[in-house]
């Protein structure tokens, strides 16, 4: 793939780093999300190498959002705000990159906070290898109360290790995209959930290298509450299944209970012993996910009961969430085709 380094000129915006040749258009989709762009846009602004455009795509917000991000952008001719109607964060974003000035694009969501190096540490990794085409940061869940703790335990995927350093990916949130990716693949997919990673597949099935970033971490706010949680994770179950995408995550979740369901008549039939099998593995699959996750503490701190309890729950939650959401998906159209 060719450089485009070389032809960019240098940034010249007011307040614009000179460390890199590389000019960058973030771009943010949000909707109804009053309450978390003052952090987000004060950590763009705090960048250790700033953007030379920030695009906050809007879709369709009944609350304060455009408001809000208007009053917090001021003055800086860097932001802008678009407004593109009832739009999905797949449209949202390809609305934004199709109006950015640049040919790179950064790319975060709403309830995000960046670490004041995540551009910089991104970039680094294409002025290191032109042929670089999309750039994964890390993620960080922002852990904040002992419910938080026990959610990222849950279903925050653990950190792999890669020559790089450890790191959490693939986030679209966290990311580094060449414009040419992007136009190769079609864009994102107009949808609510799973959009993401539709394109994600997309652009490494084209060839496009992948570098990675360790050091660019995007903090990511979980859901405060075991409700929240669960209607957060009833949304993206329904819209993965309108997507088309059982097989990545429904399937699996389904085999367990089919085995379970299986052992309960067994345990009728014949023994109730056969109970201790789903029993025993369940806490199988708590401690595993609290062990991949554990960041170096020991074997007492994950067999807290406590704290095991606690992710047991939220982890039955997310299944009935699941369950829920597919039979709505099964039972109601995607709101485009309504």
């Amino acid at each position: 793939m060719k450089s485009h380094l070389q032809n960019l000129a240098p940034m010249s915006q007011p307040g614009h780093s000179a460390k890199t040749p590389i000019e960058v258009s973030v771009v943010i989709p949000v909707r109804n999300e009053e309450s978390s762009l003052p952090a987000l846009i004060s950590s763009l602004q705090a960048q250790t190498v700033r953007p030379t455009e920030v695009v906050i795509v809007d879709g369709g917000s009944t609350d304060r959002t455009v408001a809000i991000a208007r009053a917090l952008i001021g003055d800086d001719l860097r932001f802008r705000v678009v407004q593109a109607g009832r739009a999905t964060p797949g449209r949202g974003r390809n609305v934004g990159i199709e109006g950015a000035r640049h040919d790179w694009i950064a790319l975060t969501d709403a309830g995000i906070r960046l670490d004041p190096q995540w551009l910089e540490r991104l970039l680094d990794v294409v002025l290191v290898d032109s042929e670089v085409a999309l750039v994964y940061g890390n993620i960080e869940p922002a852990v904040n109360s002992f419910f938080t703790s026990c959610a990222a335990l849950a279903y925050v995927p653990a950190k792999r290790v890669r020559p790089e350093g450890s790191i959490r990916y693939p986030f679209i949130a966290s990311s580094l995209l060449r414009r040419e990716a992007w136009q190769r693949v079609g864009g994102f997919p107009d949808l609510r959930a799973a959009e993401d990673l539709i394109f994600m597949e997309a652009v490494e099935k084209q060839g496009f290298k992948i570098g990675y970033a360790p050091g660019a971490t995007a903090v990511w706010q979980l859901q405060p509450t075991l409700g929240a949680t669960f209607g957060r994770f009833v949304t993206y179950s329904r819209h993965n299944v309108w997507a088309g995408r059982q097989r990545y995550w429904h399937y699996g979740i389904a085999r367990h209970y089919a085995v379970a369901l299986l052992l309960l008549v067994l345990a009728v039939v014949h023994s109730w012993w056969w109970l201790c099998v789903p029993v025993i593995g369940m806490v199988a699959r708590v401690l595993k996910s609290i062990w991949k996750n554990r960041a170096g503490r020991g074997l007492m701190w994950a067999l807290n009961p406590i704290r095991f309890g606690y992710v047991t729950v939220i982890i039955l939650a997310i299944d009935l969430a699941t369950f829920t959401g597919w039979l709505q998906a099964r039972v109601s159209k995607p709101p485009e085709q309504s």
